[in-house]
């Protein structure tokens, strides 16, 4: 394994990240973030499901204009009527895909689809094929891969790969598999499907059991070179594995993934923030890498840790992500070293003495407010200030 092996992104913020409760977008909305997505250098853009609605045909029509470098996804049914739906959509695209899709487990087959297994084998060969009149890239995804019988789910894929799908998508729908069975099927999928052949194999995780991204790198490390995902994590139910911390991960264990990608990555944050403004829809404190808490610092050991050498509690810099700088944030965990650091930012200087006067009015302060401000500081200093005030 060397770095010159590639982990394409694959981005599905405007099409499944769109469907969760609250984060829909307008067309304008739409178009901007496409922008920045291309800024942040995803590879390829899913910007919707053309025959879902008008709306979501003529956001396609429009990444497909909008978008220079990236490769904009459609996504379609295998039925004939969608894929033509998508083609007519994608056909301003610089570097389109046709993205079909159809359900492989039993409980979708017999509830969902009401179809048989070899109806399934017949409606993927017909609407491949069919995609490959409009698109040279062709990416046909198992639905609910992870529940399917993995024989059959062979069968459909080697189906998939002769009628020309170029990408063979293995979706974690309901977010039901855990890292090692998701691994041993990514490398059963390689072995008895893709070989040698020219097919790129996908993964498309969902977050239902917190697993998105540990299956996600666990389907990278088994042969996935593509991985789909949304900034923020956001999608359907519990959302999809998050960009972000994808992304972060293989940066930051490159030991461990020894692989690259074109990410910006001083674009996350930024492209975060973004998205958090247009759908309303901001991310948790705790979020990893763009939550408000990610580099903030309140207990005290850790503090001091951050202010002699971040490397103490950061394995990332902020600046690494887009984040102007770490956080200190003071609060009834706080330290003296903490302390003395933010009253030095302020441009105070105060000897030994003082700040064991100073630290213990801010520790009972501390006791009764939950946030500590730069005024509470400046009220609880000694009485004379020392000549050393910096101006």
């Amino acid at each position: 394994m060397t770095h010159s092996e590639q982990i394409a992104i694959f981005d599905t913020t405007l099409r499944d990240g769109e469907q969760s409760p609250g984060c829909s977008m307008y067309l304008e909305e739409k178009i901007e973030m496409a922008r920045q997505l291309e800024r942040l250098g995803v590879n390829v853009i899913e910007a919707g499901f053309p025959v879902a609605s008008d709306g979501d045909f003529r956001a396609v029509q429009a990444v497909s204009e909008e978008c220079k470098s990236a490769t904009v996804a459609a996504l379609c049914r295998t039925i004939v009527e969608d894929v033509y739906r998508a083609a007519e959509a994608l056909r301003k695209a610089r570097k389109p895909r046709i993205h079909t899709f159809v359900a492989t487990s039993d409980i979708h087959l017999e509830y969902k689809l009401k179809k048989t297994r070899a109806e399934v084998l017949r409606m993927t060969k017909t609407a491949i094929r069919a995609a490959r009149n409009f698109a040279d890239e062709v990416e046909f995804s198992a639905e609910d891969a992870t529940r399917s019988d993995i024989d059959y789910i062979c069968e459909v894929f080697d189906t998939a790969v002769d009628a020309g799908a170029t990408v063979l998508n293995i979706p974690d729908t309901v977010g039901y598999t855990l890292p090692t069975e998701f691994a041993h099927l990514v490398e059963t999928v390689k072995k008895k499907v893709v070989g040698d052949k020219p097919v790129t194999i996908s993964v498309h995780c969902h977050n239902d059991l917190g697993l998105a991204v540990a299956n996600s790198l666990a389907a990278i490390t088994a042969g996935a070179r593509q991985v789909e995902c949304t900034v923020n994590g956001i999608g359907e139910r519990a959302g999809n594995a998050s960009l972000e911390e994808l992304v972060m991960a293989c940066a930051v264990r490159a030991d461990k993934i020894p692989y690259f990608n074109t990410i910006d990555t001083t674009q996350l944050y930024p492209t975060s923030q973004l998205l958090s403004s247009i759908i309303s829809f901001g991310v948790q404190p705790n979020k990893a890498i763009v939550g408000r808490n990610a580099f903030a610092h309140e207990a005290g050991i850790h503090q001091h840790g951050v202010l002699s050498n971040p490397l103490c509690y950061e394995i990332m810099t902020p600046e690494s992500v887009g984040v102007p700088s770490n956080d200190i944030v003071l609060g009834k965990h706080s330290g003296r070293h903490a302390l003395h650091s933010r009253y030095e930012e302020m441009g105070y200087q105060f000897d030994s003495n003082e700040i064991t006067e100073i630290y213990s009015k801010f520790v009972a302060l501390a006791d009764r407010k939950k946030n500590i401000y730069d005024q509470d500081l400046l009220a609880i200093m000694p009485s004379r200030v020392p000549a050393a005030v910096a101006a």
